[in-house]
């Protein structure tokens, strides 16, 4: 049984935010993601000098936060069919939310740097997919032209997964970065 009960945790909001909210008086629901730092921070332990990338679906902490979004991006899966009735069918479907990205810029003690973070469709056309796609035979572009556009699509996937990754033991010049986030690095929006 869903059961709603006061809390006096806050969410992991800037300040402003948090007092806007308050001013506003207005009901907000959020997942939290307790173990997202963890996660990474446990990837900054098990490597010793590389990148770590990350692919999902989320957004950056001003979107996540937005008022719209007041009850949270918790969605349930079941059959190829999204709903957020979190008790229908327990077990066998799929219950995801999305990544709060801002949340992810690591801690000092993570020995990890931020590089980059941008939708997939800048991540995949800074590698060259366009270029890969126009390298196929062309009585198979049409059809690798739809599964391309699924995937950079603003109404499909391209806006909705972003990409984000970090160094550890590699030093970039200020001038330099990873090939897919030449173009469209979001990383000051986070």
């Amino acid at each position: 049984m869903w059961q709603d009960q006061p809390t006096t945790r806050m969410l992991p909001m800037p300040n402003d935010w948090l007092d806007a909210l308050k001013h506003s008086q207005s009901r907000y629901v959020s997942e939290t993601h307790d173990q997202q730092i963890a996660f990474i921070d446990s990837l900054s332990h098990a490597l010793k000098s590389g990148v770590i990338l990350m692919i999902d679906y989320g957004f950056p902490a001003h979107e996540y936060y937005h008022p719209e979004r007041n009850t949270g991006t918790l969605m349930c899966h079941i059959q190829h069919v999204a709903h957020d009735d979190t008790l229908y069918y327990v077990g066998t479907q799929d219950i995801t939310a999305h990544v709060n990205f801002s949340a992810l810029l690591p801690a000092p003690q993570t020995n990890l740097q931020a590089i980059g973070y941008t939708s997939q469709a800048n991540f995949l056309i800074n590698n060259g997919i366009l270029n890969q796609l126009a390298d196929i035979e062309p009585e198979q572009q049409r059809v690798h032209a739809n599964r391309v556009q699924r995937l950079l699509s603003e109404a499909e996937m391209g806006e909705l997964f972003k990409v984000m990754a970090w160094s550890k033991g590699l030093y970039f010049a200020e001038d330099e970065t990873l090939q897919g986030f030449y173009r469209g690095d979001r990383f000051e929006r986070l």
